[in-house]
């Protein structure tokens, strides 16, 4: 892919959520000098008071989402689109061509490629035989053995997640939850591998992490390692199934110490920056990649991150401007309101 002049304006969409917000952290941290531009479907969002640009997009779902993207990416020059929303890369991957027309390069992966990373069964039947994966079914009258996982088919994070340690509590599952995957309990430990494709979908780093401590499928823990076997699996993964960009893979161990994948998040994941702080800074190598600049891969060290809460003030009176705004429209939180 040709380069371009140096990246000036970075959309960072999800900017309530840990990864868009730490995708702006990660930006600062490699001194990017040009604008941030954050979208979130809230006004109270986080990564709004951290950007240099915010301005309301509306959940994906919503019948004019795809005309304010391309207001917001038009009255402001938009050249790269970070994937650090789970929701708004479906349609950044299904507008790529249009939105490449204007010249904002969306980072992110083909349709179909997000859609056998969200559909738990197509990941299961397209990696079998490639790398080891848990026996999955849909069909919970294929169950042999206890315990066994059941989770949503498409679902995002920890919800829903359910251990099945009997037959009675299986009925109740199957009773009380639609489109439900079943799979087998790995009881060893879960690993997440960032890995980073460039834009001809060649893989060309992994950083694995243990997850010490997750919350609502949030990494709040976690320590960096080096291990050239699982970077090298998660490398294969990535290509194999044609990542582009940015990617979060789980793996988890077997009860006999075997590896395995749980599943593929083709985005940047909430617990990335883990990957920024050990030297692996993906949302500015990404711009190094489209600007054309030597790509230098990093020696990983291995460390131990532990995160925390920080908080933001604003007054009252803000927030009541801000609630009062039309849906859609641009919301422009002053800076000088932020309570240092």
């Amino acid at each position: 892919m040709p380069s371009r002049s140096k990246t000036s304006v970075v959309h960072i969409p999800g900017a309530a959520a840990p990864a868009g917000i730490n995708a702006i952290k990660s930006l600062r941290m490699a001194n990017f000098d040009g604008k941030v531009v954050a979208t979130d479907s809230t006004s109270l969002s986080a990564g709004f008071f951290m950007a240099d640009i915010n301005e309301i997009l509306p959940k994906v779902d919503a019948d004019y989402y795809n005309k304010r993207l391309f207001e917001i990416v038009n009255r402001h020059s938009i050249e790269v689109m970070m994937p650090t929303s789970g929701y708004d890369i479906y349609p950044f991957s299904e507008n790529r061509k249009r939105l490449a027309e204007i010249g904002a390069q969306a980072i992110v992966s083909d349709r179909d490629v997000l859609e056998i990373c969200r559909d738990k069964m197509s990941t299961f039947e397209k990696m079998s035989g490639i790398c080891e994966v848990p026996f999955t079914t849909l069909d919970p009258d294929k169950i042999t053995s206890f315990p066994v996982v059941a989770k949503p088919r498409f679902g995002k994070g920890s919800r829903d997640i359910i251990k099945i340690p009997n037959e009675s509590i299986l009925k109740y599952v199957r009773s009380n939850f639609d489109n439900m995957v079943y799979q087998e309990f790995l009881p060893g430990t879960e690993y997440t591998i960032d890995v980073l494709s460039d834009m001809d979908k060649k893989p060309v780093l992994a950083v694995p992490r243990i997850r010490l401590e997750t919350k609502a499928g949030i990494s709040t823990k976690g320590k960096v390692l080096h291990d050239p076997d699982m970077e090298n699996k998660c490398l294969n993964i990535a290509k194999y199934v044609g990542i582009r960009g940015p990617c979060c893979i789980q793996m988890k161990e077997s009860v006999e110490g075997e590896m395995n994948l749980i599943e593929i998040n083709p985005r940047m994941g909430g617990g990335t920056i883990f990957s920024t702080l050990a030297g692996a800074n993906f949302p500015a190598m990404i711009l190094d990649m489209l600007d054309g600049r030597e790509l230098k891969l990093p020696k990983i060290p291995e460390i131990t991150v532990l995160r925390y809460f920080e908080e933001i003030v604003i007054t009252n009176v803000d927030e009541e401007e801000q609630q009062d705004q039309a849906p859609g429209q641009a919301s422009l939180l002053p800076k000088s309101h932020f309570v240092e």
